[in-house]
């Protein structure tokens, strides 16, 4: 019989600094398992660089845009697409952006879809990250995710707008709304 060892984020991240992991091992600690990320493909990769840059044109000073970084959360170390991170390209040299220094998280997804909808939107609910954006390649649209449910029996986002493609997506920092962006603009 085989057991599943489960890793806190702090085993996790000492496995990093003994070289256990490394730069070449594309995995992502999600409650509490290592798991291998999904291979990219080049719509998944322009998306990414598009939203990337038009968050950076609308961003106010104290944000930075982080791509494709890790986040410490309570129990998991993911790595979203795109993330905007209270502070500047220098406020992350020595630590991962925590919950409560993040304003948007964004996840680019077609083969990960499911994924990115359950397993990803529980570990962001949890943590209590505000605006969560899953930008659906397959169905070429935003799913928009707010009201985290906090740490909860079920974490969750209490609300889904689900923006087509003629629609645009606005997000709060600071609880002031920053920009519209059209979603046409954030597809491939």
């Amino acid at each position: 019989m085989s057991t599943l060892t489960l890793f806190s984020v702090e085993e996790y991240h000492q496995m990093i600094q003994a070289g256990i992991l490394d730069e070449n091992d594309d995995v992502e600690l999600i409650e509490g398992h290592v798991v291998n990320k999904m291979s990219r493909n080049p719509p998944h990769d322009g998306t990414i660089q598009l939203v990337s840059d038009l968050l950076r044109e609308v961003l106010p000073p104290g944000w930075c845009v982080r791509d494709q970084s890790a986040l410490t959360l309570s129990d998991s170390v993911p790595e979203p697409d795109v993330c905007l991170a209270r502070g500047t390209r220098r406020s992350y040299l020595t630590s991962h952006p925590g919950a409560d220094e993040v304003g948007l998280v964004v996840e680019v997804s077609d083969s990960t879809l499911a994924f990115d909808r359950t397993d990803k939107a529980r570990i962001y609910a949890r943590a209590g990250i505000e605006i969560y954006w899953v930008i659906n390649l397959v169905d070429r649209q935003v799913e928009v995710y707010t009201l985290p449910t906090g740490p909860t029996a079920s974490p969750a986002y209490a609300r889904r707008d689900d923006v087509p493609l003629g629609g645009s997506v606005s997000f709060l920092l600071d609880g002031v709304v920053i920009a519209a962006l059209a979603v046409r603009d954030l597809l491939p």
